[in-house]
């Protein structure tokens, strides 16, 4: 112990107490270096138990991200309304739920806090080009705010226009999905399909969105509301719409002035339940993020259980070293050094150990998400920087936990017993 830290501070010129301490990591690495194998199958427990928080820490955030910036695509302001039926408490109807297209101009007109809405009819239908025909195609009959709304974009073609939809014009535009099942290209622009057998022609595309737990959201086919209600008429009275509130913080707001308009449209008296629901995006935004800190912390913990394994590798070994170096300690006693000297000595020992396997964990952890992430199919996956603080932090905290009893058993031997140790 002498050499090293007579050393550090002939050369760095630091005080007593900070030369001590990195005098004992000094020593600490060199007697890790000197037993290389031992230390190496030590800490295997802890390398493996970071490599997994890492990996799996990383993975989660990675998917997690995923679904998040997939749930903000649909619009994190966005309300759904919809026609819902009251039923009493042994779930008969009371009332029958309406919603027509005088309620949803009310709302736009009347709600400052909302920027726009887009009357929508959800529906299903069968789409044939030619002789190719695909069947149970979402069809969304909407206006022209659905693009803002809902966060699409049309790449080739146009989107109808406030004049189509005032005529009610036999016009659509398909989903990327869509055109590959009808095996065409954008060629089919301008061209005509059938949609229910109902004939219609494509003036646009919209751009690819992806799929999300088996909804793929290029799968549609988009027509103005007013043809919609030609084809399907039965929905004149039970037309749903989409909200967008002005601002993410003002969707309270908007909810409220919406709620209050159409309760005195439909005659609804104070204690009396709606007729009408309310799907809002920014709570299910909210209930994934809960969900997803859960999930990390609960897998995080799982993985952790293997640090426990290796901070019992870490004492059991730091055990046998005090006995081995049992002389060591006697004669470093004789030339007065303190319990608390050699406390510090093993207690650093240990420290430095679990760390060095820490270190090596998330090496490993940062190479295998690293591989993960060149998957072709994989979502983008980095490694947090707080996982990689938890992971050192936790490693230092395992060697200090199981290192505390064997520094302090080498702390309490007596000289005299230590030096006549054979």
């Amino acid at each position: 112990m002498g050499g090293p830290l007579l050393l550090v501070r002939a050369l760095l010129f630091i005080p007593d107490r900070v030369a001590g301490m990195v005098g004992n990591i000094i020593t600490a690495l060199v007697q890790i270096w000197s037993n290389r194998v031992r230390s190496l199958l030590t800490v295997l427990g802890i390398i493996i138990a970071v490599t997994s928080i890492i990996t799996v820490v990383s993975l989660v955030e990675g998917f997690g991200n995923y679904v998040t910036n997939f749930l903000r695509g649909l619009g994190t302001n966005m309300m759904v309304v919809y026609p819902q039926v009251v039923r009493g408490p042994r779930g008969e109807y009371l009332r029958r739920a309406e919603m027509t297209i005088e309620d949803i101009q009310t709302v736009d007109t009347h709600a400052d806090a909302i920027s726009r809405t887009s009357p929508v009819i959800f529906t299903g239908a069968s789409v044939e080009y030619g002789r190719r025909r695909i069947d149970r195609v979402d069809i969304r009959c909407t206006n022209e705010s659905f693009l803002r709304i809902r966060n699409f974009e049309v790449d080739a073609g146009r989107f109808f226009a406030p004049v189509d939809i005032e005529n009610g014009a036999a016009l659509c535009v398909l989903g990327r999905e869509v055109l590959r099942k009808l095996e065409c290209d954008e060629s089919v622009i301008g061209d005509f399909v059938h949609v229910d057998g109902q004939r219609f022609q494509v003036i646009g595309l919209l751009k690819a969105k992806g799929s999300f737990m088996g909804d793929n959201q290029d799968e549609i086919v988009v027509i103005p509301w007013t043809t919609g209600l030609k084809l399907y008429p039965h929905h004149r009275k039970y037309m749903a719409f989409y909200v967008e509130a002005r601002a993410e913080p003002e969707i309270p707001e908007a909810e409220g002035q919406l709620v209050r308009i159409l309760r005195q449209r439909h005659g609804i008296k104070s204690g009396e339940m709606n007729d009408f629901g309310i799907f809002k995006q920014d709570e299910v935004l909210k209930n994934f993020r809960q969900v997803r800190v859960i999930a990390t912390s609960v897998l995080a913990g799982i993985v952790s259980i293997s640090l426990l394994v290796g901070g019992i590798g870490i004492m059991n070994v730091m055990l046998v070293s005090v006995t081995e170096r049992t002389r060591e300690i006697g004669l470093r006693k004789s030339v007065g050094a303190r319990r608390r000297d050699i406390l510090a000595q093993f207690l650093t020992e240990a420290v430095v150990l679990s760390t060095v396997g820490g270190a090596i964990g998330i090496a490993f952890g940062y190479g295998i998400v690293y591989m993960a992430s060149m998957h072709p199919n994989m979502v983008e996956v980095d490694v947090p920087l707080w996982s990689v603080a938890l992971a050192l932090g936790f490693s230092a905290g395992v060697g200090i936990f199981f290192g505390i009893i064997p520094a302090f058993k080498a702390a309490i031997i007596h000289p005299i017993d230590a030096l006549r140790h054979e």
